[in-house]
């Protein structure tokens, strides 16, 4: 199976560049970027705090059948432009990955089709390089492949 949101990461660099087009007009896919109750949906997490503004910061976490946390991730945002930008900070707790910047760009094609650019930096190239090994491409096509499904019956 082809995936449609493509990572582009060249070697020896601490960054990486994720892009997907979406059957989708630019501010449905902004609003699954910017409501709580749509990331729940979309990305099979609890979100506990979203400030969805300049400084504001957001927390999320997934939690295992036995109500253990299984992932916990949080950060600032620095930018918060409706229909066209956020950039935010993302750090995993409890993993050697630290800090990542991400420059989120959401971009309208026509009425009904965008596309999300993501410019992700990372501390060092190792860093970048470890998060590679995870099965991480595949992860972020499915949580695409269900924001694209839940935000089309919103359309």
């Amino acid at each position: 199976m082809e995936l449609k949101t493509k990572i582009n990461a060249e070697d020896g660099k601490q960054e990486m560049v994720i892009t997907r087009e979406f059957n989708l007009p630019v501010d449905l896919l902004f609003k699954a970027f910017s409501e709580p109750e749509l990331i729940e949906q979309w990305m099979g997490t609890k979100v506990l705090r979203f400030e969805g503004k300049k400084h504001g910061s957001y927390q999320i976490e997934t939690r295992d059948p036995k109500g253990n946390v299984a992932f916990k991730a949080d950060g600032t945002f620095h930018e918060f432009k409706q229909n066209e930008k956020i950039t935010r900070t993302f750090e995993m707790a409890n993993t050697p990955f630290g800090v990542q910047l991400e420059i989120c760009k959401f971009e309208p094609i026509d009425d009904d089709t965008c596309k999300l650019n993501m410019h992700v930096i990372y501390e060092s190239v190792t860093q970048r390089d470890e998060v590679l090994k995870l099965p991480f491409a595949q992860g972020i096509n499915w949580a695409h492949s269900r924001l694209e499904e839940i935000m089309s019956k919103l359309k």
